[in-house]
């Protein structure tokens, strides 16, 4: 399966769904910012994320935002601007 990376943010005033969504977003990505994630998804991951985050946000109330950045063969870097201190992906550790 094809996996695209998409960022996604969210702006939710509740402190409880806010966490929601962050446990949710942290089980699927790589967190940037505050309320900023970079996922790695393929078409089956994405589905179950988008249906996980709207059972967790209020709709009148809360806003995900979720950009398509394209395949994951395409590097991060390639297309990201930062001004500042420099991005750098979470170190995923193994431990056995």
């Amino acid at each position: 399966m094809n996996r695209k990376r998409f960022l996604v943010t969210y702006d939710v005033s509740d402190d409880k769904r806010r966490t929601q969504i962050f446990k949710t977003l942290y089980a699927y990505g790589d967190h940037a910012q505050y309320s900023v994630f970079f996922c790695e998804l393929n078409a089956r991951e994405y589905a179950e994320l988008c249906g996980r985050l709207r059972r967790s946000l209020h709709h009148k109330e809360d806003q995900i935002l979720i950009l398509d950045l394209g395949s994951v063969a395409n590097p991060l870097d390639a297309g990201l601007q930062c001004l500042g201190r420099p991005y750098r992906p979470a170190t995923t550790v193994l431990v056995v």
